[in-house]
């Protein structure tokens, strides 16, 4: 009798620990992410563009920022280090431009060949969950069975391939008007 009374304790206590444990750890969590303490590798559930996802170790986006927030800090990330796009699934259309800029810059400018850059965008055209960014993009991609050569020869075809009103502003990238 004096024996199963410690093991019923014993027993007790590694239940109530093994239920509280969990239960700590979820709200340590919640008030990580609510604080911005926490990096996020997607937008919210619900928003329109919740199936992008993007690499944490190469963006730290804070859990308490706005999805408008996280979409500017990405765009930022993509025009200063484009090969970072790589590390983005299903880019929003925004984030597409964003790397679409540095390309024009680099064919207008012939700098460097854009190649390697038009190669990661269409890599990211393989899946058809990734929102097109500008009209006929896709349909070249696709007709030309994701080859980079002849994307990058539609996108040199395009009199100017984006209207940019000011460079500094990512926000007012669009697609050239047809």
């Amino acid at each position: 009798m004096k024996g199963e009374v410690p093991e019923l304790a014993a027993s007790v206590f590694s239940y109530t620990t093994a239920m509280l444990i969990p239960a700590l750890l979820n709200a340590l969590a919640h008030v990580s992410r609510v604080c911005g303490f926490d990096t996020v590798d997607s937008f919210p559930p619900g928003h329109q563009y919740a199936r992008t996802r993007w690499n944490p170790a190469y963006f730290d986006i804070a859990s308490d920022m706005k999805p408008e927030g996280i979409e500017r800090a990405l765009c930022e990330s993509i025009a200063n280090t484009p090969l970072i796009f790589a590390h983005i699934t299903h880019p929003t259309p925004r984030m597409q431009r964003a790397l679409l800029a540095v390309i024009d810059t680099r064919l207008r400018r012939s700098c460097a060949n854009p190649l390697d850059l038009v190669g990661l965008l269409v890599h990211a055209y393989r899946s058809p969950a990734t929102p097109d960014a500008m009209p006929g993009l896709r349909a070249t991609i696709e007709s030309s069975q994701f080859d980079a050569h002849a994307v990058l020869a539609f996108l040199g075809a395009m009199p100017t391939t984006f209207d940019i009103s000011d460079i500094g502003n990512l926000s007012q990238i669009s697609a050239p008007a047809r």
